[in-house]
């Protein structure tokens, strides 16, 4: 198994390069976002919820994103995770997800567990200016999770670019690839798809 590991900023690219990679390798690929593995916050009163900082590397499980990695590498499956990010609360479709020969992991910290990132064949950090990565963080949010430019505005202020400056800059020291300017980029798909087509086999090769 390749595991390629997708780290930056909230709204660099992530998710659109991993997306693009999965969906050029089909069936020979799995596609984890670390996202899927935030703490379950549903104990938490709806306006405690919006209150907690899911910035921080602490929000997430790290410890069950390490297993079902690991799980794959060993060859067993493990159960899809899922999180509804408008209620702020575990959902977990929990259907079969089995090992392929490429599996992938993006999210903003996905480079701060030390155990996940040695397990890394490949470690791609994409470089994107913030004020890019704002306005298409602000896009999404009003399109896909119900809110609004205040509400937006006032998280990225107070989460989102400290975590940005404290945490995640730096995990481009870890990289083996710095990427700027986001996920669509062609060539390096194309190359990247080359280089597994000649270093991955397959696991139904003969």
């Amino acid at each position: 198994m390749f595991f390629i590991g997708i780290c930056g900023a909230s709204c660099s690219g992530k998710s659109t390069l991993a997306k693009l990679l999965s969906d050029r390798l089909g069936d020979r690929c799995i596609h984890l976002r670390q996202d899927n593995y935030y703490i379950d916050q549903s104990p938490l009163p709806f306006e405690e919820r919006c209150k907690v900082n899911y910035d921080d590397p602490d929000i997430f499980e790290h410890d069950a994103l390490l297993a079902d990695v690991t799980a794959l590498k060993e060859g067993r499956s493990i159960t899809s995770k899922g999180y509804d990010y408008a209620e702020h609360r575990r959902a977990d479709p929990g259907e079969e997800i089995k090992p392929a020969d490429v599996v992938i992991v993006e999210g903003i910290h996905a480079f701060f567990d030390p155990r996940l990132r040695e397990m890394m064949d490949m470690k791609v950090y994409i470089q994107v200016d913030s004020d890019v990565c704002l306005l298409r963080r602000i896009k999404r949010d009003i399109r896909d999770r119900g809110r609004d430019v205040p509400s937006i505005t006032a998280q990225y202020l107070a989460t989102v670019k400290p975590m940005l400056d404290k945490y995640i800059r730096a995990y481009a020291q870890h990289a083996d690839i710095i990427l700027p300017g986001g996920g669509k980029n062609p060539l390096f798909l194309d190359m990247l798809c080359l280089y597994i087509d000649a270093h991955v086999p397959a696991a139904n090769a003969q």
